[in-house]
């Protein structure tokens, strides 16, 4: 605490006093970052938080600024993400505040650690209603919207309110935990030595928490019983980073899995037990569905309706941190609640009691292999789709198609399978989920759970920042609209982010027309002939027109090869897409003609 101290005055009434070294509640709040590990702040700097972040980069901590707090949000979450620790987001008061709820709300709906840092009124100001500076009363509305939220008040608390905060994040189910610091608490004075014992390192933020064994018998004898088993894998198994765990699960039982998107690459996408290209069929025919770290959610059609077939024709097995989740849309014949890492660990030790590993005749036994008919229909399922795709992304089209440019930047991700991949669109969502394969895992980053659009750039620097990977954002033009700014962001830092927009003139397609015959352009088309790669060079970086999926390869390649700040802006056809991507089914439609 001595670096961080400021030094009083001697008092003038008592000319023999000590002199006493002394802290601030600046200091403090970065004192019980640091003593946590945290490295990295993202932030929106501006009263009352300026000086934090002038102080906390000053401190050592690697502090990004940002042009909008949501950017500054999202980056957290992903850094949460990717980190399992939390990801700090610094903002102003009120509508910084604002900007930054929806990336809390996003990160927690995730289940990303991630804490959001705003200054704020004082409160007896925001309660007499007295017309403050940005006046409002925070926490009140961020309680609804993330997993915990808290206020300090004292210097003397804010080691043990970061601590709350910290443990609250990554614990459990992860999530998003604001902590609410109102402008007058920086600048108040404590004695140091009290104020280094004030703060608090978080012990076992996490801890394990392990299955019970009666649960772990019954989802193994569950397991056991299936004609026609599958495993589905879903970013709460990327995020647990159980890698080697959960792939010796999948292959010790050679069951068929399917990765949800952000699940891509804890085991490669070109596995032989991978039934990623025969989706339909496995969730149709499936007997037993093992979930690991996924949710029956919207993204599963909540594990009924006509894409799981005949209503009860399954048992699910579900592994799970969190024991509300079960039953939560459909029974659940066996679920397992822990940490992943814990659960998957149980029943791969329970797999070996179970065939008598250890005992007699029995040893080494192994655990039965799926029928031969439910694995050969799959990669019978999988190989006609997979062929039916390639000519298709083998085209060179001009302008591009999404196939044919997805094709090149397939072959790119394949021959640079350490690079990081940030996605988010419509139909440039939908179509590279199912296009571009991934052979490690938490390198897909994608809009998850919410379908948030926006999530790009934040994504983008942040992953480039905590991994130190060179990144591949593919945006569609719609989504890169919500962040696009922050390319000022990716040039200021020199970060090796390339990012790529498929530019159809609008949201879905760029054909639409004014039903009314009026000048204004329909409700969904944007500018046409849009130069989105102007945008990186007004800012130093790299930009490029691609017109053919021939130049977008070399501009990628030559990108990726340099680590510069690159922009391509990839000429798709206006016509190409269709209207909210592969998921138009949510969108309602009138049923009314007008007379």
């Amino acid at each position: 605490m001595a670096d961080a101290a400021v030094k009083a005055k001697p008092e003038m009434t008592d000319a023999n006093a000590a002199e006493r070294e002394l802290t601030d509640g600046f200091h403090l709040v970065i004192d019980a970052l640091k003593l946590n590990g945290i490295k990295t702040i993202y932030n929106v700097p501006g009263i009352p938080i300026t000086d934090l972040g002038r102080m906390a980069q000053a401190e050592g901590l690697r502090v990004i600024s940002f042009r909008h707090e949501q950017n500054a949000g999202n980056a957290a979450a992903i850094a949460g993400f990717l980190t399992k620790m939390p990801g700090i987001c610094l903002t102003v008061s009120a509508p910084g505040f604002l900007n930054g709820l929806t990336a809390l709300a996003h990160a927690t709906t995730n289940c990303f650690p991630m804490i959001l840092l705003s200054g704020s009124s004082e409160r007896e100001v925001v309660d007499l209603q007295q017309g403050d500076y940005e006046e409002m009363d925070q926490l009140a509305i961020a309680k609804p919207l993330c997993k915990a939220a808290f206020r300090v008040l004292h210097a003397a608390d804010i080691g043990i309110g970061v601590a709350r905060a910290i443990r609250a994040a990554v614990s459990g189910r992860p999530g998003g935990v604001y902590l609410d610091l109102p402008a007058k608490l920086f600048s108040q004075v404590i004695d140091a030595e009290a104020g280094a014992k004030s703060l608090v390192k978080v012990i076992d933020a996490a801890p394990a928490q392990i299955p019970a064994p009666a649960a772990v018998k019954r989802a193994l004898d569950v397991l056991k019983s299936a004609k026609r088993p599958l495993i589905i894998l879903g970013k709460g198994a990327a995020y647990a980073q159980a890698d080697d765990a959960i792939r010796a699960l999948v292959e010790k039982t050679g069951i068929p899995f399917l990765p949800m998107s952000m699940a891509k690459g804890l085991l490669p996408d070109t596995h032989p037990q991978c039934a990623g290209a025969a989706r339909s069929t496995v969730l149709k025919d499936a007997d037993v569905v093992m979930l690991i770290g996924a949710r029956l959610n919207w993204l599963l059609s909540h594990g009924k309706g006509k894409s799981w077939g005949e209503p009860h024709s399954k048992k699910f097995i579900q592994i799970d941190i969190e024991p509300k989740e079960m039953d939560s849309n459909v029974e659940i014949a066996a679920p397992v609640v822990g940490d992943i890492g814990s659960c998957v660990s149980a029943l791969l030790e329970g797999m070996g009691a179970n065939m008598g590993a250890n005992m007699g005749a029995n040893a080494g036994a192994k655990w039965p292999a799926p029928p031969a008919d439910w694995v050969a229909t799959i990669i019978a399922k999988r190989d006609e789709n997979i062929a039916k795709m390639a000519p298709r992304l083998m085209n060179n089209n001009s302008p591009m198609d999404y196939h044919g440019a997805l094709g090149v930047l397939r072959t790119i991700v394949k021959e640079r399978p350490d690079a990081i991949l940030v996605n988010e669109g419509a139909n440039a969502l939908d179509l590279t989920r199912g296009v571009i394969d991934m052979y490690q895992p938490r390198k897909r980053l994608d809009v998850g759970t919410w379908g948030v659009m926006g999530v790009g750039m934040g994504y983008a620097i942040a992953a480039a920042i905590e991994t130190g990977k060179p990144v591949l954002a593919i945006e569609g033009d719609s989504a890169f609209g919500f962040s696009g700014m922050e390319v000022e962001t990716i040039c200021r830092y020199k970060l090796p982010v390339c990012v790529v927009i498929f530019n159809n003139d609008g949201i879905y397609r760029g054909t639409d027309v004014n039903r009314t015959g009026g000048s204004d352009p329909a409700t969904t088309v944007f500018v046409k002939g849009a130069r989105y790669d102007k945008m990186m060079e007004a800012f130093g970086g790299t930009g490029v027109n691609a017109t053919s999926p021939d130049e977008l390869k070399r501009a990628v390649n030559a990108a990726m090869d340099s680590g510069k700040p690159t922009l391509i802006n990839a000429v798709i056809d206006p016509a190409a897409g269709s209207e909210s991507g592969r998921i138009g089914n949510l969108n309602p439609q009138s049923m009314l003609k007008k007379k």
